[in-house]
């Protein structure tokens, strides 16, 4: 779950202690966004979704918000994602519960992504029909307000976010970069962040495409001068994408055992299998 947060490390220290089922919170004050992961059963889960929300819609202002990343609202991105034994279908029977409530409870305007209807919305084709009035909310107000925005909410498979930070190379090269290495499987953008640049990653099939692929991708691109700098996990990754990459490329790649989601799942007394 993404809220368009970054910098106000108190109130995301008590969202972390005192949603139920957070796992894991990732906080950048350049893109002044927050990633917030929660692991738990159906209800419970939704439940702290609308905690969480309602908590930001009350506090959060996008009319004083700055950031280097694309948000459409305070409660920016919600993805329902199955873990285990559960099913895309359990996930959108989540996501759309989900969505009802966000529309209800918090006022605010909720775009569907993944299968919908037959077909499949991906969340940049909602980030850039949304703002155009091209499409309209699938629950709550029909037009997002300036203070609140809407929420994408989504239903997907795992998926992992990771950065790499390069040296010697101009946000322009990122760019370059970005836009040569995107996929079926991956996703990038480029940005400049405090004075350097990064690759930003989405890799949405991270047990055909794994972060050392990309790496290597990259590392391949680069001219003379340029360098990658180090790598950066947002959030956390599958198990099963670790037991593709060797071991000794962990800490180059920002990885470890400890940071998957599997680890994360049996610290609330859940296995996934």
């Amino acid at each position: 779950m993404n809220l368009s947060e970054g910098r106000d490390e108190d109130w995301l220290a008590s969202l972390r202690s005192e949603i139920i089922g957070v796992v894991d919170m990732h906080v950048d004050a350049d893109h002044h966004r927050s990633v917030l992961t929660i692991i738990g059963e159906p209800q419970a889960l939704v439940d702290s979704v609308i905690d969480l929300a309602q908590r930001a819609v009350d506090r959060l202002d996008l009319r004083v918000h700055e950031g280097v990343h694309p948000r459409l609202g305070v409660v920016d991105v919600v993805p329902f994602v199955p873990l285990g034994s559960a099913s895309m279908e359990d996930a959108v029977l989540l996501r759309d519960e989900a969505a009802r409530r966000l529309a209800t409870t918090c006022d605010l305007p909720s775009f569907l992504y993944g299968p919908l209807g037959g077909a499949t919305r991906s969340l940049p084709e909602v980030r850039r029909k949304a703002p155009r009035y091209e499409i309209v909310p699938d629950f709550g107000p029909l037009i997002p307000g300036p203070v609140r925005g809407a929420a994408a909410v989504g239903a997907r498979p795992i998926m992992v976010a990771w950065n790499l930070w390069l040296s010697g190379a101009t946000l322009n090269r990122a760019q370059e970069i970005a836009a040569a290495i995107r996929g079926p499987h991956l996703r990038a953008m480029g940005f400049e962040v405090s004075g350097a640049v990064q690759v930003s990653c989405n890799l949405l099939a991270p047990l055909e495409v794994t972060c050392a692929d990309v790496a290597d991708q990259v590392a391949g691109l680069l001219a003379p001068g340029e360098t990658i700098l180090r790598a950066e996990l947002v959030g956390l990754a599958p198990q099963a994408m670790l037991a593709k990459i060797d071991p000794g490329r962990f800490d180059e790649l920002d990885l470890s055992e400890d940071r998957t989601i599997e680890a994360a799942a049996t610290t609330l007394g859940l296995v996934i299998a």
